[in-house]
């Protein structure tokens, strides 16, 4: 995508001095990443559920290939969505129409019928493609060039997607699991089976609340966002690319093989893990039983607790900080790390429910290699590809991220509850994958750092 409009004088009216319009992207984010999370937590546990239990009844293999479906889905309409806010619609409108369809989307998973469910799937995942690669344009689109705010200002932004992460774990879980919740149904004359689209129901009054906050704070963001700007005026025709622009170019494509690893063990959060936490983990805490959706909050939570730690530790290294090559090894092994614990979580679960504390460590691991890789990730992209060129390769990872999505789905697929030595292979199998691809890359970082143009540390 182009820059967008940005704004024309400095704004430091806002929360802690940021411009008044990151107060409106804040709580947009905030309500839509409530709404994505908070589906996705019921997602493959609805679609295995049995219809007593008012679920679909899919096999585990075809809801799993569901779920990655339409997470591949969520990753590839990013494209066309940037494309369509930078040739026609622009980013606000783009927002807002991408939070409408989502919204739509989720209120038709509350109705029962199968279309309805596969309908809502599929408007989610047009919405997102149009609401989420705009609006953190316009987060940038807020600060001109070179404002010192702009890093701190995608934190806070950031802030805001983990609190959602946090809220939609917790509340949308509660409504479909909780027998609390279904005992309360019951006395009010609903359906306790019906639970499940009580949870999808509450993902879509959380956009539709992101929604109206948005409408009405349009008058904080200017003039940020309005107008197309691609193609508004006709450039130059551009230089051809040099060598040093194909060697970093190498180093992106490079770096994109290993993101597909890392997503595909990545997203098993959301699909065999949630498996596991659901059939066969103690879901209990002093006697008291909870959702086991709620396990989906701790992403969220362990990201709000380690982000600020990282920022220090690579502001305290200084120039000593690994490269970032390295920091994708890095991430990369933590990630094999978290899923190598996953070995004797599933042996011990041979004899039983298994302790709530072996998905907090494996979820604390995981979440340790997101931090590490999103402080690398697409800044990397944005730093080594051609000016022209930014947005090309910034699809192209979008791209990476969808067949991670699809792959991932194939993997959680194999999950078999009644076979948890079988799990440990699983599991095993894919620690072994990506702490083979860490060494890999540990081993290429020299080679990386030089088609970066940078020295080798």
């Amino acid at each position: 995508m182009e820059a967008i409009e940005t704004s024309i004088t400095p704004d430091t009216q806002g929360l802690f001095g940021h411009p008044r319009g990151l107060t409106t992207l804040f709580f947009t984010e905030l309500w839509e990443r409530f709404s994505y999370y908070g589906m996705r937590t019921l997602l493959i546990l609805y679609m295995t559920a049995s219809a007593a239990q008012g679920g679909l009844g899919f096999s585990i293999p075809h809801a799993a290939s569901v779920y990655g479906t339409y997470t591949m889905s969520v990753y590839l309409l990013a494209l066309p969505g940037g494309f369509l806010a930078d040739r026609l619609l622009g980013a606000r409108w783009a927002v807002l129409m991408g939070g409408l369809v989502i919204a739509t989307g989720h209120f038709a998973m509350t109705m029962a019928p199968l279309p309805c469910f596969y309908t809502g799937l599929t408007l989610i995942a047009v919405g997102t493609g149009l609401l989420k690669p705009n609006i953190s344009a316009m987060v940038g689109g807020l600060y001109a060039p070179g404002d010192p705010r702009r890093d701190s200002g995608f934190s806070l932004f950031f802030l805001g997607i983990n609190l959602g992460v946090i809220l939609a774990g917790l509340v949308c879980s509660y409504l479909a699991q909780s027998e609390g919740f279904k005992a309360m149904l019951v006395l009010a004359g609903f359906d306790p089976t019906r639970s499940w689209h009580w949870g999808f129901g509450a993902a879509g009054v959380g956009m539709a609340i992101g929604l109206v906050q948005y409408v009405t704070g349009q008058h904080r963001l200017g003039g940020v966002g309005l107008k197309a700007t691609r193609g508004a005026v006709a450039s130059p025709p551009a230089p051809p690319l040099t060598r040093r622009d194909w060697q970093r170019m190498a180093a992106i494509f490079i770096l994109f093989a290993f993101t597909i690893v890392f997503g595909t063990a990545s997203e098993q959060a959301g699909s065999s893990l949630n498996l596991f936490a659901d059939r066969l983990t103690r879901t209990e805490i002093g006697g008291r039983a909870f959702p086991s959706g709620w396990f989906q909050a701790l992403p969220g939570l362990y990201v709000l607790l380690l982000a600020p730690l990282f920022s220090l530790l690579w502001i305290r290294l200084g120039n000593r900080q690994p490269s970032s090559p390295a920091k994708f090894s890095l991430s990369l092994l933590f990630l094999g790390l978290s899923f190598l614990l996953m070995v004797p979580a599933c042996l011990v679960a041979t004899r039983g429910a298994v302790s709530p504390l072996w998905l907090l460590g494996v979820f604390f691991l995981l979440e340790v290699g997101s931090v590490v890789l999103n402080t690398v990730g697409l800044s990397t992209v944005t730093r080594l590809a051609p000016p022209r060129l930014v947005g090309v390769m910034m699809g192209v990872w979008f791209l990476a991220s969808a067949v991670a999505s699809k792959i991932a789905g194939y993997f959680a697929g194999m999950f078999d509850e009644n076979q948890p030595e079988r799990m440990a292979h699983l599991f095993g199998f894919v620690s072994l994958y990506v702490l083979l691809a860490a060494g890999l890359l540990a081993l290429l970082t020299p080679f990386v750092r030089r088609l970066m143009g940078e020295g080798s540390r």
